[in-house]
């Protein structure tokens, strides 16, 4: 996404946003859904830019997805570009994707590489960012390749997860994240395998997604098909507290389910949590589902109002990974299903954006299995309105 003038904040942003403010500001029985508009005023996009996206932590994958040194995996970061590298000493780090000879971009998807070489001029960068080699230089006055290093971004590491911030100031996400903590404990999901991690565009606006994602009232209806027969709607609960940095809630799959229970070899879970299922959302833009035998999430990039880049990724617990008979055709069996989960989330979210444009769109009032939405907007309205 082009990075949006502030010249586009209007007397209409304005608007939105004391809308926003007095949607999150009322009390969770008399909250309605945000206003449409806020979907597609560049104004607020550029205040999104400035106020979530360079100062919050985005998730920016799995360290498990890049286990071995020279692993790397490439993201971005309010429009900078970035990696995620694991060094020599198993430290994930991350630095700038940008070389600093001519702006060439170094890397692209995923991969391997113990050195860090431009495609460009062949300028190249060790594990920990510091230039080793740049042929030619010899003649020029103010080269010093000593001092050249590739610029380096906050990163932590929370229950496997990779955080990145451009904000040197932001509070630790270990800090941000602890009273989530004996949530997610339980399941170390940090030892859960990977088997998938996808990158889509999705023609939606970012937060229409990530609204999507956090409540389960549309289960039954949009995802009859998959996920939606397997929910316990009415065994929900939220947290008592409203957190500024995350919500999440609990509901039960159904004994039967084929994924989000359970396997017989964990010896860990008892009683409920066997069958008890943890869907926290990381502000701005990070979701999973973690169960007892999988966790599945989403990563989000806003690109323009209009489209929205997914990050899609899901682990197996190891005793379920290890438990296939033929792994091959059980994970592509997994596959087929989240990908028409996805596709399932992908019509709706799409539809929303669409419906939005319309002169009579209006926000209607919220149920209380939508809960996590107004948390939502307390937290936009928190950032926006500063």
């Amino acid at each position: 996404m082009d990075r949006i003038n502030v010249d586009c904040c209007t007397e209409e942003t304005e608007r939105l946003l004391s809308h926003l403010v007095a949607v999150a500001s009322c009390k969770f029985e008399d909250a309605t859904n945000m206003p449409p508009n806020l979907c597609r005023d560049l104004g607020i996009a550029h205040l999104e830019h400035e106020n979530i996206w360079k100062r919050d932590w985005v998730c920016a994958g799995l360290a498990a997805e890049i286990p071995n040194a020279g692993d790397y995996l490439t993201y971005s970061v309010a429009d900078e570009a970035i990696y995620c590298i694991r060094d020599e000493k198993n430290s994930v780090r991350t630095y700038s994707n940008v070389c600093r000879h001519r702006m060439m971009q170094l890397l692209e998807g995923r991969g391997n590489s113990q050195r860090i070489t431009c495609p460009y001029h062949a300028w190249t960068y060790d594990l920990k960012g510091k230039l080793v080699v740049a042929g030619q230089m010899q003649q020029s006055k103010v080269f010093e390749k000593a001092k050249i290093c590739l610029p380096e971004f906050r990163t932590e590491i929370w229950h496997g997860f990779i955080y990145v911030t451009l904000n040197k100031d932001a509070q630790s996400v270990k800090e941000l994240l602890t009273p989530l903590e004996d949530q997610v404990a339980r399941y170390d999901m940090a030892n859960y395998i990977p088997v998938v991690n996808q990158d889509h565009t999705w023609n939606t606006n970012w937060k229409l997604l990530t609204e999507n994602f956090m409540e389960g009232y549309h289960l039954p209806v949009a995802h009859k098909e998959t996920v939606g027969a397997w929910v316990g709607l009415n065994d929900t609960v939220f947290p008592d507290e409203v957190y500024e940095s995350f919500t999440y809630q609990t509901f039960t799959k159904a004994k039967g389910a084929t994924y989000g229970t359970a396997h017989a070899d964990n010896t860990t879970l008892k009683e409920h949590w066997r069958y008890t299922t943890v869907m926290p959302t990381v502000f701005p833009s990070h979701m999973y589902v973690c169960a007892p035998d999988h966790m599945w999430y989403l990563t989000l990039r806003p690109r323009g109002v209009g489209q929205v880049d997914v990050r899609f990724g899901v682990s197996l617990a190891p005793e379920l990974y290890h438990s296939f008979e033929n792994r091959e055709q059980s994970v592509k069996e997994l596959i087929e299903f989240f990908d028409k989960v996805n596709e399932e989330d992908r019509q709706v979210v799409e539809g929303i954006f669409k419906g939005s444009k319309s002169e009579y769109a209006t926000p209607g009032p919220l149920s209380w299995l939508e809960r996590s939405i107004h948390d939502f907007e307390q937290y936009l309205a928190n950032r926006l309105s500063k």
